[in-house]
């Protein structure tokens, strides 16, 4: 791969490896190519311009040679030959290349061998693309440990910044490698957390140690632990009973410098501000026994939103034992709570999916994504709720949407093919939304949630209209009064 990617596509392997990766999704695809006849003044431009150190030189679509920022520096600047030559005279003729079906171990092993940077990837003597040291060590490097690591090391929001602006990448290298969308929302979220910890222990560095105990949680797509290519921050803190009036201002100022921290580093100021830096999500733990219990006892719609939103809290970091208790005592009695649910189960029912007549898609009619599907709100939110109403039903411990699904089966909160039809669902709505914005994202384009039905294949397009059914029928049994199981 080129130092810098620029305008090329990145393919990203089916395997972890380079001894099971096919070199066609390593290789870099792009403009990399010059002609014969090129002078090398402009070759040096051109790779300047795209940031590459090679250029493929191809005569009518044929690899015929390869030159590079070396040759330059050694046929041309060190020689002193002028900079009208053409290319041909100082390239290396007739390179080693391989065909797009070896494997990355095969270019691992030439270019040890032959002392080479560069491999041309060619079938039926045409250029397809190229593997360069580059491609081989950012393919065996970037993971999410080892963002993480480098996370867990950093002395400032700013250090993390490139660290975070590595996530779509591998976001798209994780969807590419084949893992199950509730791996890479995982693996994704588990950079959110390691960053929130890690400000913290910068908070307090720079503040001094806390005068009580606290908890800082996520709620949301990080509390689900399904954070994507696109996140916002939903936060709060539960700080201890003993907390005093003077100890308010050093939680102020702990929330907002973890707050602004994560804002810098790309998880931007939730719009609603759920955040721990809004004094009303900044309360002592009775506090929050109080706000749970005022919201199962007098359900009315703003309750229900606030309802939907932290029963997703999931701690991050600070004395976890603060929500223990909490989370208990909270699903016992929204569970026994029958109008609570009844509302909660109409709240469930406010975002559908996007299916029209005769279960046409429903694509957004006006705006910039006029024509598309919303595959957050219309495909995701649907599901996440009936997962969490299927969760307060059961009284279930796990906060992630398939894992709720999962409790909710086994506890025959939903009938065996019911739940086995709705894991189905999730599993292609999520996929579907992973796979798009991977494919955003190997495109230079921003991940987002809007996509166009028939950018996908007919099979999964009949399979994506097949889950949205799936979950609108369940919705309706719920609207209806009747139980799903």
């Amino acid at each position: 791969m080129t130092e810098n990617p620029g305008p090329f596509t990145r393919r990203v392997g089916e395997r972890d490896d380079l001894g099971t990766s096919r070199v066609s999704d390593l290789m870099t695809t792009g403009s990399f190519t010059c002609a014969p006849q090129t002078p090398v003044r402009e070759a040096a431009g051109l790779m300047a311009d795209r940031q590459v150190s090679s250029l493929c030189v191809v005569d009518d679509g044929r690899l015929v040679g390869i030159v590079t920022v070396r040759d330059l520096a050694a046929k041309v600047v060190a020689r002193d030959r002028s900079h009208d030559t053409v290319v041909s005279e100082v390239m290396s003729a007739d390179p080693l290349h391989l065909p797009p079906r070896a494997i990355g171990s095969d270019v691992l092993h030439a270019m040890q061998e032959r002392r080479i940077g560069h491999v041309p990837i060619v079938e039926d003597g045409r250029l397809c693309g190229i593997v360069t040291q580059t491609d081989l060590m950012r393919f065996q490097a970037l993971s999410s440990a080892t963002l993480v690591h480098e996370i867990a090391i950093a002395e400032s929001a700013a250090q993390m910044r490139p660290v975070t602006a590595r996530i779509p990448e591998l976001l798209a290298q994780l969807v590419g490698l084949g893992h199950r969308h509730e791996v890479v929302t995982r693996l994704i979220t588990d950079i959110a957390d390691a960053a929130t910890r890690r400000l913290l222990v910068l908070a307090e560095q720079a503040l001094g140690a806390p005068p009580v105990r606290y908890l800082w949680l996520a709620c949301g797509s990080q509390g689900r632990q399904e954070q994507t290519g696109v996140s916002d921050q939903d936060n709060c803190l539960i700080l201890d009973d003993a907390v005093g009036e003077a100890d308010l201002a050093y939680f102020d100022e702990l929330a907002r410098f973890v707050s602004d921290g994560l804002h810098e580093i790309g998880y931007y100021y939730c719009p609603g501000d759920m955040m721990a830096t809004n004094p009303r999500w900044r309360q002592p733990l009775q506090v929050w026994r109080g706000y749970f219990r005022d919201w199962i006892e007098t359900p009315n719609p703003e309750a229900q939103m606030l309802a939907s939103v932290m029963f997703d809290l999931r701690p991050i970091g600070g004395a976890f034992e603060l929500f223990e208790g909490l989370h208990a005592e909270t699903l016992a009695r929204a569970s026994q709570n029958t109008i609570f649910v009844a509302h909660m189960t109409s709240n469930a029912l406010k975002h559908g999916p996007p299916l029209g007549l005769l279960h046409r898609f429903a694509r957004i009619r006006s705006g910039e994504h006029r024509g598309k599907l919303d595959l957050k709100h219309g495909g995701v939110v649907p599901v996440v709720d009936l997962a969490r109403l299927y969760a307060l039903q059961g009284r279930l411990r796990p906060v992630n949407t398939r894992a709720r699904l999962e409790a909710a089966a086994q506890a025959r909160l939903i009938s065996p093919r019911g739940g086995e039809d709705l894991l189905a669902a999730c599993d292609t709505i999520a996929q579907t939304r992973l796979r798009h914005q991977a494919g955003r994202v190997d495109r230079g384009e921003a991940p987002d949630n809007y996509m166009a039905p028939e950018d996908l294949p007919r099979l999964e397009r009949r399979h994506l209209r097949d889950a949205f059914r799936v979950v609108k029928g369940l919705q309706s049994t719920l609207g209806h009064g009747r139980s799903v199981v």
